[in-house]
């Protein structure tokens, strides 16, 4: 194997990351704005009758690429140490969120909504969330809880049994998804496809302070369940009998996850890989330590998110390509490279 990377130079070096893909995020587009007029639109009045093209460039700016960036490195971080934690609770390294029912359920929420309730979709918004995405959202909080419920018994909650759950209600949400996309009408399934490839088009400051109150809660709170987390992966037994109160963890780390991620695929629709391999590729990097690898986890998925969006944007500009698709085809292969080097090394 080779050798592993030091768990403070990577989050440092992260950190940094985090800060470029900011200034990349905002720069970029169809129209490309460089480092030194970027700086000047920051801090610049947006509604100045002084300089045209300077009010132009503040308003592009601090009203549309900056609320979406920021959300975009929300979410990604969001996603991202939600999986580092469902990976630690289910001891497994292809675990991800949408296993107890979240992205399915939001999946099924948002179509209902768009299909059966389009007379009030259009405009109405609820604390800065459209009827569609609290339809998401709520579709994903019923689909969660619903396989916590059914994995709960007087014994306690299996986490076979979750796995299990999360399948059958995963399968029953993208049937109902897929009625409703027969049933509907050209426009309605267009919508529903865009929203089931993601996309950070809707931003704006009220989603911005959604995120970063919903996703701020899971990033304060999901550390300190790192030590539990160790703990665990030696197993249910001997956790318990290191003291930890398996039942309660596995109670509040499910309702945290579901809410955090519930609020991330309301905001930007179902982004697929993020949740799943950012966490796995940290953890090839760094090691299982959950003290170090959910904060590293949290800052890859907003570096990846950020990156990602700044692709979608500019590739084919002005048309914008779904942030989903553009995860998976800049994540998987430095994920296969990853798992081709970790394989090369076990053989010798």
């Amino acid at each position: 194997m080779p050798r592993r990377l030091n768990s403070s130079g990577l989050i440092a070096g992260l950190c940094v990351a985090l800060i470029l893909g900011l200034l990349l995020a905002v720069g970029s587009g169809p129209i490309s704005i460089d480092p030194l007029l970027l700086l000047n639109s920051l801090f610049a009045s947006s509604d100045s009758a002084g300089d045209a093209k300077a009010s132009q460039y503040a308003t592009i700016v601090q009203h549309i690429r900056l609320p979406r960036a920021i959300l975009a490195a929300l979410v990604g971080a969001g996603l991202a140490a939600s999986g580092a934690a469902m990976q630690g609770l289910f001891r497994n390294p292809l675990a991800d969120p949408s296993l107890i029912g979240v992205s399915s359920g939001a999946m099924m929420g948002a179509s209902i909504i768009i299909v059966l309730g389009s007379g009030f979709t259009a405009g109405n918004t609820l604390l800065g969330l459209t009827a569609v995405a609290a339809g998401a959202f709520a579709g994903g909080a019923i689909s969660a809880l619903l396989v916590y419920r059914l994995a709960t018994g007087v014994t306690g909650t299996s986490v076979a049994t979750m796995l299990l759950a999360g399948i059958a209600i995963t399968a029953l949400a993208g049937s109902v998804s897929s009625l409703l996309e027969f049933i509907s009408d050209n426009e309605m399934l267009r919508r529903i496809s865009l929203w089931r490839m993601g996309g950070l088009d809707g931003a704006s400051w009220q989603r911005v302070g959604i995120a970063a109150v919903a996703i701020g809660v899971l990033l304060v709170l999901l550390p300190r369940y790192s030590v539990a987390l160790n703990a665990l992966l030696l197993g249910e037994s001997e956790a318990r009998h290191l003291g930890l109160n398996v039942q309660s963890l596995k109670r509040e780390l499910i309702l945290l996850v579901a809410f955090g991620v519930g609020i991330a695929v309301a905001l930007a629709g179902t982004i697929a890989f993020v949740g799943l391999v950012v966490p796995h590729i940290v953890r090839m990097l760094i090691g299982p330590d959950h003290r170090s690898l959910i904060p590293a986890s949290a800052l890859a998925g907003a570096v990846l998110l950020l990156i990602a969006d700044a692709f979608a944007r500019t590739i084919i500009a002005p048309t914008e390509l779904p942030i989903g698709v553009v995860t998976a085809v800049l994540g998987t292969p430095f994920f296969i490279s990853l798992l081709r080097q970790r394989h090369e090394y076990g053989m010798r």
